[in-house]
């Protein structure tokens, strides 16, 4: 058996199913996790599903997430979407089922769970749980709100189809899921709008980046800087695309600083592979978009000197 056919059955023989994703969640994280939620619910209704994870961050015009006590993980399925390791899960709970199955789009470097199916070529998570129902169309029912949040997922995560992640395979699922009828031209919208605040940090972003010849830049976010301009660390993940823009960049990182007073590092790419950097800095992902943790502006100096040397690499050997 395959391992989609494996999850099937692991699917068909729990009665309670519990789908969780990683903290601060971004469209791919709700819409894969409730997508493949709502999927479920319309292809088996006698069943229990949950979504948990707590706060949405912003992105309740996608889904909200369920309250349920520790008893209702006893003999239960959990399923984690769109999480390369364990210690990202929201809710700790997670370890509390009968079986637990991993799907992500991440690379597997830190395997979990009972069962595991990981693509890391697959532009999101949300195309996966696509794929999931496309490979048992007479087992599993498509609804309309699975199809829009599965859509929102893989727009949030290949940046409008502007990543190279996105394939002509991820642009036939996007419309087989538009064929379902929800309004996808709100939702693009919903998707790509910001507050007010955030788009003075935007301006912030393009008045204080720092860009020398490799093609390497940098911005930072002190603690006091954020809240002056009224925005939380969640919300500067609108502005991580904004360097992209600018003729010259080449890769780049946005130094957010933590209350606890350490860094977390937004690292995007268009070429080189920055996951090698992530991972020395408490961090990992894909190659051209990923995460890091630096413990002060020293240490943030370290990983930009190291992003300079990438890039100029890059840059000699194309």
């Amino acid at each position: 058996m395959s391992v989609q056919e494996d999850i099937l059955a692991e699917i068909k023989a729990y009665q309670t199913i519990i789908i969780q994703r990683h903290q601060r969640p971004d469209p791919d994280a709700i819409g894969s996790q409730v997508g493949l939620a709502e999927l479920l619910r319309a292809s088996f209704p006698d069943k229990k599903v949950y979504q948990v994870g707590g706060p949405t961050e912003g992105l309740d015009y996608l889904a909200e997430m369920q309250e349920i006590n520790e008893t209702t993980y006893q003999g239960a399925l959990v399923i984690v979407t769109d999480t390369a390791n364990a210690p990202r899960i929201s809710d700790d709970r997670f370890n509390l089922g009968a079986k637990l199955i991993k799907i992500d789009h991440h690379p597997n470097e830190e395997p979990y769970g009972d069962l595991m199916w990981v693509e890391d070529e697959a532009s999101s998570c949300s195309e996966i749980i696509a794929d999931f129902w496309q490979l048992f169309p007479t087992e599993l029912h498509m609804s309309q709100n699975a199809a829009r949040l599965l859509y929102a997922g893989i727009v949030g995560d290949t940046g409008r189809f502007l990543y190279p992640s996105t394939s002509a395979h991820t642009l036939r699922i996007a419309a087989d899921l538009i064929d379902f009828g929800f309004d996808y031209a709100t939702l693009n919208r919903q998707i790509e709008q910001i507050s007010s605040n955030v788009a003075r940090l935007s301006g912030y972003v393009y008045q204080n980046l720092q860009m020398d010849e490799t093609g390497a830049a940098r911005v930072t976010f002190s603690t006091e800087m954020l809240k002056g301009f009224g925005v939380s660390d969640a919300q500067t993940s609108g502005v991580v695309p904004l360097p992209g823009a600018i003729e010259g960049v080449l890769a780049w990182a946005i130094f957010v600083q933590q209350a606890e007073g350490y860094y977390r590092v937004r690292m995007r790419s268009k070429g080189p592979a920055i996951n090698g950097i992530a991972k020395r800095y408490h961090g990992g992902g894909h190659a051209l978009a990923s995460g890091a943790n630096v413990r002060d502006l020293t240490e943030a100096q370290e990983l930009y000197e190291e992003l300079q040397k990438l890039c100029k690499n890059f840059a000699a050997n194309h």
